[in-house]
């Protein structure tokens, strides 16, 4: 086992080194001075704009740039700072608190609501719940986020008045309607997976079986069928869960949400290309550590597997 995980931590390395790369050239190849745009109508004289062009390295070649980025990271933690000379890491650790809220709180969402309805889908079988499951997964995953979230936004909260619909100042109510949203399409995407897999473990041999030798019916299910339907699942949610941070820039910018996303959102638009930067580089590794974790699940749902 911790020959796999030191693996693996080494496999990390080229591919959080090549995805912070794309994403250093994408903001580097963004047009326009971003110097001119921090200063705006106001007058800068040649002397302070060389001095700020000096000062965040804007005049290096984009390799020379990149890597005292990534030198910064791997000695110091330093992600860099505004152009106003605020670090990076400061506005990681105001923001981060509100997207993780909002991740976890969709990841209960559509955790709950996407195994339940496979299950009952998978147990009813072409039967009207399993017809209603199937035809509003399909619809969940049509609609565009954009498009759930103001309906949401006009039903849940200005017709009924249910949750509030923008900002974060009603305590975990305010997560709710944001979450529905992110969760929208993922829990049909897991509720079809698990009825699926589900079905497949039903009409196994070790299943008949154990039917056959008497045990309950809900032991069968959740024991045999369901513990072995899990794996594809459990791969979909951490997936799913590390997509989260960077899937949440649309519904953090509709919910107007002060998160990591819409942080994201204003920094594309002012310029500011180290923040950018930065925060994806933190989506980056939230995502190869959840990877990790949820290849380690695999030898807890299924016993079978081992690690080398």
């Amino acid at each position: 086992m911790t020959r796999y995980i030191i693996r693996r931590l080494l496999q990390f390395i080229p591919v959080i080194l090549i995805s912070t790369l794309i994403v250093y050239a994408l903001v580097f190849a963004i047009p326009g001075d971003p110097i001119r745009a921090l200063a705006g109508d106001r007058p800068m004289s040649d002397a302070v704009r060389e001095t700020l062009r000096e000062q965040y390295n804007l005049d290096d070649p984009f390799l020379i740039q990149y890597f005292k980025y990534i030198w910064g990271i791997v000695t110091a933690l330093d992600f860099g700072s505004t152009f106003n000379g605020r670090p990076v890491t400061d506005i990681i650790e105001q923001r981060l608190p509100v997207t993780a809220t909002l991740a976890l709180v969709t990841l209960v969402i559509q955790t709950i609501m996407g195994i339940i309805a496979g299950i009952l889908a998978a147990l009813y079988r072409d039967r009207f719940f399993d017809r209603f499951v199937q035809v509003s997964t399909v619809t969940m995953v049509a609609l565009p986020t954009l498009v759930i979230g103001f309906l949401l936004q006009l039903i849940f909260g200005l017709n009924l008045g249910w949750f509030p619909i923008a900002g974060v100042n009603n305590g975990i109510s305010s997560y709710i309607l944001p979450a529905l949203t992110m969760a929208a399409v993922s829990t049909g995407i897991l509720a079809r997976l698990v009825r699926s897999e589900l079905l497949d473990a039903l009409k196994s041999d070790y299943v008949r079986t154990a039917t056959a030798k008497g045990m309950k019916q809900t032991r069968v299910i959740t024991r045999h069928g369901l513990r072995n339907s899990l794996i594809p699942a459990v791969t979909f949610i951490g997936a799913d869960l590390a997509s989260m941070l960077g899937g949440s820039i649309i519904v953090e910018t509709i919910f107007n949400l002060p998160g990591l996303g819409q942080q994201v959102f204003a920094s594309i638009q002012g310029q500011e290309g180290t923040v950018v930067v930065g925060i994806v580089t933190l989506f980056v590794l939230f995502f190869v550590v959840i990877n990790l974790i949820v290849d380690l699940l695999y030898g807890l749902l299924d016993p079978r597997i081992r690690y080398e």
